[in-house]
């Protein structure tokens, strides 16, 4: 039984760097349409700040059991953790200009319920037809009937590509690093 949805069970599969995001570093964003938890279409194509997207698989719900097997795909569990973390260094984040925003397949009526839950200071979106994934080729995994997105995160400015983190693990630990990288690599 899982004790919280906030804490990484010990013993997780650590996911190895397949190369199905190597090509993204120097990309442009396409100029697609998201639905985020507040209502409101965000192309981020247009966003020309800083900008943090963190693309996660899936988040579970108190009292709704995860996928079978969830626990033993390498990268797959933590997408709760994930989402406090950058919730606790969003001001660190905001500092450094950059505006965050978490990613999945997940419709945004499903994601509402996580960013009411967790409380969080951002934004969530939905690519439930998998937009970025058909204009950007990101990596993705199957479980059962399920397509879902692996867990990478994009550093973007003026609508490119400047950083990619992949494979991210501990997921719980993603938002230092972010904030590591922006403060050591100056962007024009």
């Amino acid at each position: 039984m899982i004790k919280s949805l906030n804490v990484l069970p010990e013993g997780l599969p650590v996911p190895v760097d397949d190369g199905m995001a190597v090509h993204l570093e120097g990309m442009h964003l396409p100029p697609i349409t998201l639905t985020s938890t507040n209502g409101a279409a965000v192309n981020l194509a247009t966003i020309q700040n800083k900008l943090v997207i963190y693309v996660y698989p899936l988040t579970g719900r108190p009292e709704v059991a995860l996928p079978e097997g969830w626990d033993e795909i390498p990268g797959a569990r933590g997408c709760t953790p994930q989402a406090c973390d950058f919730s606790h260094h969003y001001a660190a984040l905001q500092h450094l200009n950059a505006m965050v925003y978490g990613l999945s397949s997940q419709t945004t009526d499903y994601q509402a319920e996580l960013k009411n839950r967790l409380h969080l200071p951002f934004d969530l979106l939905s690519d439930s037809d998998f937009q970025l994934k058909n204009a950007l080729n990101l990596p993705v995994f199957n479980i059962g009937e399920l397509l879902l997105y692996k867990r990478l995160t994009l550093i973007v400015e003026k609508n490119v590509i400047r950083k990619v983190f992949y494979p991210v693990f501990p997921p719980n630990e993603n938002a230092k690093q972010v904030i590591d990288w922006l403060k050591s690599h100056s962007m024009a």
